[in-house]
């Protein structure tokens, strides 16, 4: 998740959802998960889902929780708390194609300058 390059390869390959497992602590969960979420999912014009470690303050690795699914225009419509929860969500995929049509991000990138590519 942190790194944008493999998202932008999966909605390259067509991805409309995207489900990453991930594990931010009590430094960097509060102060990057949810903007994080929120990018990958509007520079992706993709559902994405982040699925995290609940916290447990008995374990020596404190996870910050917060297990979130995040729409096309990168808001956040499901969220957890820190604590173990099963996350339900109602996704419209007619809302994908519906965002990259009114806003064709995916359409602009500047391949002849630069490419993502996968080896």
């Amino acid at each position: 998740m942190r790194f944008p390059e493999l998202i932008r390869l999966m909605c390259k390959a067509g991805a409309e959802i995207i489900v990453i497992p991930a594990a931010f602590n009590m430094t960097t969960g509060p102060a990057h998960w949810e903007i994080t979420v929120r990018t990958r999912a509007l520079d992706n014009q993709v559902y994405f889902i982040a699925a995290s470690s609940s916290r447990n303050l008995d374990f020596t690795y404190h996870a910050y929780g917060h297990s979130c699914i995040a729409n096309p225009w990168g808001a956040i419509i499901k969220e957890a708390d820190e604590k173990e929860y099963i996350l339900y969500g109602e996704l419209d995929l007619d809302m994908v194609q519906k965002v990259r049509k009114e806003l064709p991000l995916l359409k602009h990138l500047r391949n002849d300058i630069y490419e993502v590519c996968k080896k």
